[in-house]
């Protein structure tokens, strides 16, 4: 069992906290499949994925989401109270267009190939996690894991995530959390596997 230590005991990520936690997600997302495929340029995907981090959490889950954060980790959820509020809204949009450039459009397709293998029903969304890769295996990533799945419960809803690196799926597995299909991002993508959990009671 990893030790908990104050530097990674989750604690409410604030939009003061926006430089850290996009940098945090920017060096956690360097390796990730569909990061690389949105952002294919090696020279330059560091600083554009976090300005792309940045707008999410200034602009959308920092804003209607729940977003916590340790010393070097960072996690977006969205409870089904702010489903409806934690989408783009157009000058989101308009700014990640200009990030994304000339793969704006590979990008709003594969938002919408994701929106279609969603649950219908109620649930919380786990949007983003992510460790700095110089802190893995410390626990910070797996603290902010059961804070959120403990506010699921709680609320005694289920929890969907996607995923796109498959070293990652025996870890969400061990939090409980079952493949529920996988698909191809439009235009020859990677892999997306869609996860659940289902809640749990004490």
């Amino acid at each position: 069992m990893t030790r908990m230590t104050l530097s990674n005991a989750p604690k409410t990520a604030t939009i003061d906290d926006a430089r850290t936690v996009s940098r945090t997600l920017a060096s956690a997302f360097g390796d990730d499949p569909m990061m690389r495929w949105f952002f294919p340029d090696d020279a330059s995907r560091e600083t554009d994925l976090g300005r792309y981090f940045t707008t999410l959490f200034t602009r959308q889950y920092g804003l209607h989401g729940v977003c916590e954060r340790t010393g070097s980790a960072a996690a977006f959820w969205v409870s089904p109270e702010g489903a409806d509020k934690a989408v783009p809204d157009a000058d989101t949009i308009q700014e990640l267009v200009e990030i994304l450039g000339d793969r704006a459009p590979v990008f709003q397709q594969a938002v919408m190939a994701a929106a279609e293998h969603g649950p219908a029903e109620p649930h919380w969304y786990l949007a983003v996690i992510g460790s700095d890769p110089a802190a893995r295996g410390l626990g910070h990533g797996s603290a902010l894991l059961r804070s959120g799945l403990a506010k699921a419960d709680a609320a005694g809803l289920p929890v969907y995530l996607e995923s796109s690196k498959p070293d990652n799926l025996p870890v969400y597995e061990h939090f409980g959390f079952t493949v529920r299909g996988e698909f191809s991002l439009p235009g020859g993508g990677p892999v997306l596997w869609s996860m659940k959990r289902d809640p749990r009671t004490a």
